[in-house]
């Protein structure tokens, strides 16, 4: 992991703020979701993305029966 220097404290509802110029560097936005991950005792964050549940393929996911689906997996269903 790459330390970018930024020290934040965490306040008394449990959040922080993260910084302007790291969200315009990750193009996270207002409202964008972020997945939370534990690594050790190492705590990341990383934008959401729906990914299929099958393959875990992140592109063009469409929603099929309330969930998230790529293209070829769906075909494969389809042709059950």
């Amino acid at each position: 992991m790459k330390s970018t220097g930024i020290v934040r404290k965490v306040d008394e509802l449990g959040r922080i703020v993260l910084p302007i110029e790291l969200r315009r560097t990750m193009e996270i936005s207002e409202k964008d979701a972020l997945e939370i991950y534990v690594d050790g005792s190492s705590i990341v964050l990383r934008k959401y993305q729906p990914s299929c549940i099958f393959c875990g393929n992140a592109k063009n996911v469409v929603p099929y029966k309330g969930k998230n689906i790529c293209p070829a997996c769906l075909k494969q269903l389809q042709a059950l």
